[in-house]
């Protein structure tokens, strides 16, 4: 009886150690970036100058470099099912602050999803044209078009061809 109950409280005990184990991969939702603060973001004008908007706002995420001065604070929010598996992306926003030409606020502008494409920065992989068709087909498109003497239409790519003609 006494050994029956030692093993019955071994295995509850080495199943709830499982389970709290289990229990921190099981989901999470991240945060990355510049949070969006509405009210702050109210406060920002136009022709307010830049050191007003650095005390309000804070330190853009990035700053354009072409063209018209600009400042984007960029947030993301991601979610995952399992601890360690990929991340996928619930709500990503932009905020866009135009400068004119004399670096006065011109506008503020708030992106979201739906005005974007979410892409990957560092993919890792460069984008090719032969991917676009299967291998034997590259093969055979290749032997259809191969003119080692010309099109036929008296234009030819070895030199001197057509001159005794």
């Amino acid at each position: 009886m006494r050994r029956r109950l030692v093993s019955s409280f071994t295995r509850l005990a080495l199943l709830g150690l499982v389970g709290a184990g289990l229990s921190g991969c099981i989901g999470e939702e991240l945060r990355h970036g510049y949070q969006v603060d509405q009210a702050a973001l109210a406060t920002v004008k136009p022709g307010m100058g830049p050191e007003q908007v650095l005390q309000i706002l804070g330190t853009p995420s990035t700053v354009s470099t072409v063209g018209n001065k600009s400042w984007y604070y960029i947030s993301q929010n991601t979610s995952r099912t399992v601890m360690f598996l990929g991340e996928q992306v619930q709500d990503q926003k932009v905020i866009a602050v135009y400068f004119t030409p004399g670096f006065k606020v011109e506008r503020v502008a708030l992106y979201g999803m739906q005005d974007g494409k979410v892409f990957d920065f560092i993919d890792r992989t460069t984008p090719t044209s032969g991917q676009d068709r299967a291998f034997i087909s590259q093969l055979f498109r290749g032997l259809t078009r191969y003119e080692p003497f010309g099109s036929g239409s008296g234009a030819s790519i070895v030199p001197g061809a057509n001159r005794g003609q």
